[in-house]
């Protein structure tokens, strides 16, 4: 039975969302239509700030105090939950309608079991007796494919992983057979790899199920691989809707093509194309532009956009586009907006060395308590770092990629001196470091500069953002006292800010704006070497694309080595020059940015690749799944420590010898048992064109 011959689940109508302000009411959502049908899920994205949430929240009547719905209808299966009363509603919620949140930390009660949370939902709105609901339990654990149910389901929150808390939350959602299900953003927190398993149980357990889902996200890629129909929201109204295969490949909205020319693709990286971006904001409710809402960002607008807006239109069976000019949005291709050969690379061969750190460890002892520390006859240790050895050069970037708890962020902690390295050698042009920042000299401490995930770990909330980028220069700088604050404007300008920001507060400005003021911080020591953890993982696509063309931008001019940590692999590749692949402590696989995309592949690199969402519905991907969470760094399997989870494993030797490395040529090189030859017969590249689009 095709989707289209599906009875309709959900039929949203001209739907109006309020929320009464002092200044007057704010509509945030404005005529939005739609239809979810069973067994379909409908993808909603759009920047932050577009309305998604607040348009969810809507759709179940579960808007704050001061929101309110104040024009349009919703009809669940053929329900008006308009019509229902506070107590209706109530039984409407948990049984026919439910959600999965992007933290489910959150939505998880501490203090009881897992197991106890959802038989409660089987209790509460299926009238199942204790014994039935904890059956009941059981089973939806071992349908989310979690191991051992009945030891998980006697465990509490903050004794499991989140890719584990989120299949839990994802069983509790799915207990009572919902009719309709939200998900808002329930992957953007975890790993590439436990992201891509989340998401194929996502997509099995809803074809089972049938039931209606309504998928909010920025991430493009995951839309592309699970949504079946997707609808474009910018500044509370739908600019485009329609298939997957005809919103991917047939654009008619420019916000589209946008969003889509932000997203950095796995072909190509920074020396060939600077990535689209979308100049300007999303204008607030009381502000919005006469005629088109998009028109003052818009790179296709004319005078007629200034003066009409238009409705949802049916250009194509199914598509449709508020946007007159679609016509000339159709004939755009991505291509248009990018600048081949963007950013000349330069000869890595001859480029100074910045970094070398060599044999890298870092072991953290556990500390006991009572009577198990009397008779432990050796304390056990964390082997965070184990042996990693990285060269950078000016001018270069290396992408540090693996999934958490891999060491990532601790081999950068210890090169900027804030753990101090058990064992190694760090050298910074060529002059031997000491471990701990303490005993580091100004010159050393100027030279080496950090980039947190969160930019307000670097910002003086109480302070102006200029006072904070000023700062290193007063500290660190050879800059006279009066010429400050023009060097200050200087970073800004550097980092596309406007001059005037230099007064303002942390919390008036948005996550990309702090993002920028925490990097001009971290230029204005002028480094060497930059260190980047997760800069931009937070962000919407659009200003992620902004930034990595600026980080791109500056280090050509600057000249300044980036050590770029990310799970983002698609990210990595567009602004690295060089990839080390980290797992468990160790390096596996080391080589140039295109090498490491290329086969061979260690096969820890290749179910990294495997597990990147892209953003074409006709691109094919290899799907090889890692099962299980990355083991403990206390007891680290025997042998070849990926063999617990490896997909190529060939027998007893991954799980007794140490697996030598092999040279692919002089410049990659990869950590496995299995010859070169034969890893390259079995694998394929990591993304191809479907048959039917080569066709």
């Amino acid at each position: 039975m095709a989707t289209d011959d599906k009875p309709t689940v959900l039929e949203v109508k001209n739907l109006w969302v309020s929320y009464a302000t002092d200044d007057g009411p704010l509509n945030t959502v404005r005529n939005v239509s739609m239809k979810i049908r069973r067994g379909e899920i409908y993808g909603l994205v759009g920047e932050s700030g577009s309305g998604k949430t607040t348009l969810a929240r809507a759709l179940v009547r579960y808007l704050p105090r001061n929101g309110s719905i104040t024009s349009g209808s919703i009809s669940l299966a053929g329900t008006d939950l308009l019509a229902l009363s506070p107590g209706e509603l109530r039984k409407v919620w948990g049984a026919r309608v439910t959600m999965v949140h992007q933290d489910p930390s959150k939505a998880i009660n501490p203090s009881i079991t897992v197991g106890e949370q959802i038989a409660e939902m089987a209790r509460v709105h299926l009238g199942m007796s204790r014994a039935q609901a904890r059956h009941k339990a059981l089973e939806m654990l071992e349908k989310v494919q979690l191991p051992d149910p009945e030891s998980v389901a006697g465990r509490y929150a903050h004794q499991l992983s989140g890719g584990m808390l989120q299949r839990i939350l994802i069983a509790t959602a799915l207990t009572t057979n919902p009719q309709f299900l939200i998900m808002d953003e329930p992957t953007t927190a975890l790993d590439v790899t436990t992201e891509a398993v989340i998401l194929d149980l996502v997509r099995d357990l809803l074809r089972e199920y049938q039931t209606a889902v309504l998928y909010i996200t920025h991430n493009l890629g995951v839309v592309a691989r699970i949504c079946d129909r997707v609808g474009v929201m910018y500044a509370g109204e739908i600019m485009e809707e329609g298939s997957i295969q005809r919103v991917f490949t047939h654009k008619l909205h420019p916000y589209t093509l946008g969003l889509l020319g932000c997203v950095p693709r796995i072909d190509i990286d920074k020396r060939d194309i600077t990535l689209h971006t979308i100049p300007g904001h999303i204008p607030r409710p009381d502000a919005l532009p006469e005629g088109c809402i998009f028109g003052p960002r818009c790179t296709f607008n004319d005078n007629t956009c200034h003066q009409t807006r238009n409705p949802l239109m049916e250009v194509e069976p199914e598509h449709f586009t508020i946007c007159g000019r679609w016509a000339d949005v159709e004939k755009s291709i991505r291509e248009d907006f990018a600048q081949e050969k963007a950013i000349k690379a330069l000869d890595q061969k001859d480029a100074p060395l910045v970094l070398d750190a060599r044999n890298i460890e870092k072991q953290f002892k556990l500390r006991r308590s009572g009577l198990s520390n009397l008779f432990s006859w050796k304390p056990e240790v964390v082997r965070a770092v184990d042996n990693v050895s990285i060269r950078v050069r000016k001018g270069a970037t290396m992408g540090i990629v693996g999934e958490s708890g891999c060491g990532k962020t601790t081999f950068a902690r210890c090169i900027a001196g804030f753990e101090q390295a058990t064992s190694g050698d760090i050298f910074l042009e060529g002059e031997a470091l000491p471990y701990s920042i303490a005993k580091r000299s100004k010159s050393t401490l100027k030279k080496i500069q950090l980039v947190f995930q969160n930019p307000d770990a670097s910002l003086n909330p109480q302070h102006p953002v200029g006072q904070s980028v000023g700062r290193p220069l007063a500290l660190l700088g050879n800059v006279l006292q009066s010429e400050i604050d023009q060097c200050v404007r200087e970073l800004f300008e550097a980092v596309n800010l406007p001059a005037d920001y230099v007064n303002r507060l942390p919390h008036e400005l948005s996550g990309g704006e702090k993002q920028r003021v925490a990097i001009a911080r971290a230029f204005a020591a002028d480094p060497e070497l930059m260190i980047l953890d997760e800069p931009i993982s937070s962000l919407d696509v659009s200003v992620q694309a902004s930034l990595m063309n600026m980080l791109a931008e500056l280090q050509k001019v600057k000249g300044t080595a980036y050590l770029f940590i990310s799970h983002d692999l698609a990210a990595v590749r567009h602004l690295s020059d060089w990839i080390a692949v980290v797992y468990l402590g160790r390096l596996w696989e080391i080589g140039s940015a295109e090498d490491v995309f290329t086969p061979p592949y260690h096969p820890y690199t290749e179910a990294l690749l495997s597990a990147i969402p892209i953003p074409d519905p006709n691109i094919h991907q290899e799907r090889i799944r890692l099962q299980g969470s990355v083991p403990s760094a206390v007891n680290i399997p025997s042998g070849c420590r990926f063999h617990t989870r490896c997909p190529r494993k060939i027998g007893p030797i991954c799980e007794n010898e140490e697996p030598p490395w092999q040279n692919v040529h002089r410049f990659h090189s990869i950590c496995c048992h299995i010859p070169l030859e034969e890893l390259t017969a079995m694998q394929v590249p990591v993304a191809s064109e479907t048959e039917e689009e080569q066709q």
